[in-house]
């Protein structure tokens, strides 16, 4: 048998036809690699062809002058010396900010009211047109405080009232109340306040205190000029540490030129029959508007009801003469264009000096030296104490007028300043003797507050 080497026959490979929705039969693509895109000419929209930019050669870069090197160490020197003042100054300010309390305006715009027009249907209105007593009381009692005054060993040592000016706690008092080392107020909720005292005036009686405490109830300030006699009026405050006592009267005279009791300076106040007692020093005295028209002073009282013989007169700074001293005292902490002499005095008229010069020189007072200043004390450290005036000497004339009495100096130096020079005729007794002589000196700016 023979053997033929045959080669398998490769098997036939099927036509494969995709079949489209078109044609049953569709032959296959010739697929051919992809052409790269070819560069086509790019123009912009415009309406002329651009030229071709000429070509430009640029300068070499011209090479850096060289410094001069004194400049350049003068320059570094002086920017040093600019930091250095730069650190100085921000580490002082830092410094001085931390160390030192910021000094800030105080504005506190005080005014006064005229009186309203109420609307009598209006609750706790009388037909009048006036406020209840009961509508004045509920008013103003939250504008009226308690001070607490206290010494040097941190103990009670008296009590007075205060009327609230401001939201922010400035209030109003009498100096007399507030003659002490540290203070506090109680308001008319109860709640307790540590108080400063901003500024005090003894010669006027009248002193500021400031409490940390906001949203409080100022007391509406009314004209006192609107007020007449005979016009109903309370007074408020806090007698014997009765909180929020109210009594009731009227205004029994206006423009009462009153001398507080240890002071010769005469304050304009309203003389009222309402009860005004030691403790009301520094509360209100309100008119049936609802409005503080003065500051109630037992002070000024007691010149009157010493001997306890008055009853039914009491007095109250009124508000317009009172705000110009309230509104410097915030300001300044004390009274600006003030003077003093430096000397204390007694009125040789007054009824007591005849036994007083009898005990002290053996002998009545001549008539020479019975209407003139007996000088009781020359302070040191004034002007008119580096002259040849002494204790027990007198004053006879100032600038050449006569004088004999607070109000006759206060009239002599009318328009003075603190600082300006005057002369007196004195006087000196010694051995039934008089002799005369001449001084001259300067007034003391005063910004003490005292008499």
């Amino acid at each position: 048998m023979e053997e033929h080497n045959q080669i398998p026959e490769t098997p036939e490979i099927p036509e494969v036809s995709e079949h489209s929705e078109n044609s049953e039969n569709s032959e296959i693509p010739e697929q051919t690699p992809p052409t790269p895109p070819q560069e086509e000419n790019f123009s912009y929209p415009m309406y002329f062809e651009i030229p071709p930019y000429p070509e430009t050669t640029f300068p070499n870069k011209p090479e850096p002058l060289p410094m001069n090197r004194k400049i350049f160490i003068m320059c570094c020197v002086m920017a040093g010396m600019i930091f250095v003042l730069c650190m100085y100054c921000m580490i002082s300010d830092i410094l001085h900010g931390a160390l030192t309390e910021t000094e800030t305006t105080t504005s506190v715009i005080l005014q006064t009211q005229e009186k309203p027009d109420l609307d009598p249907e209006q609750e706790n209105v009388t037909a009048e047109g006036e406020y209840t007593v009961r509508g004045v009381a509920e008013l103003v009692k939250p504008s009226i405080v308690e001070v607490y005054v206290y010494d040097e060993n941190k103990n009670l040592s008296g009590t007075g009232s205060g009327i609230i000016i401001s939201e922010d706690g400035y209030i109003i008092t009498n100096a007399h109340v507030v003659q002490g080392n540290d203070y506090s107020v109680m308001l008319d909720d109860e709640s307790e306040f540590s108080a400063q005292l901003i500024g005090i005036d003894n010669k006027t009686d009248l002193a500021v205190l400031k409490i940390n405490a906001g949203n409080l109830t100022p007391a509406v300030l009314g004209d006192s000029d609107e007020t007449y006699v005979g016009e109903t009026v309370l007074a408020i405050g806090n007698p014997a540490g009765l909180a929020n006592t109210v009594t009731k009267g009227i205004v029994s005279a206006i423009n009462r030129q009153i001398r507080a009791q240890s002071s010769s300076f005469r304050m304009e106040c309203i003389q009222t029959d309402a009860a005004i007692s030691p403790g009301n020093s520094g509360g209100a005295l309100v008119n049936m508007y609802g409005q503080v028209i003065g500051i109630t002073s037992s002070k000024y009282a007691s010149q009157y009801a010493a001997s306890q013989v008055y009853e039914g007169l009491g007095f109250a700074i009124s508000m317009n003469q009172a705000l110009p001293i309230v509104q410097e005292l915030i300001e300044n902490g004390y009274v600006s264009g003030r003077f003093r002499i430096g000397i204390v005095f007694m009125e040789t008229s007054n009824m007591y000096v005849p036994e007083q010069f009898q005990e002290q020189f053996g002998s009545e007072i001549p008539d020479e030296l019975k209407n003139s200043l007996w000088i009781t004390e020359v302070s040191p450290d004034c002007s008119i104490a580096n002259t040849d005036l002494r204790a027990n000497d007198f004053i006879l004339a100032i600038n050449g007028q006569l004088v004999y009495n607070y109000d006759s100096v206060m009239e002599v130096l009318d328009g003075f300043k603190g600082g300006d020079t005057v002369t007196a005729h004195c006087a000196r007794y010694d051995k039934n003797k008089i002799s005369y002589f001449d001084i001259e000196f300067q007034l003391e700016e005063d910004t003490s507050g005292n008499y």
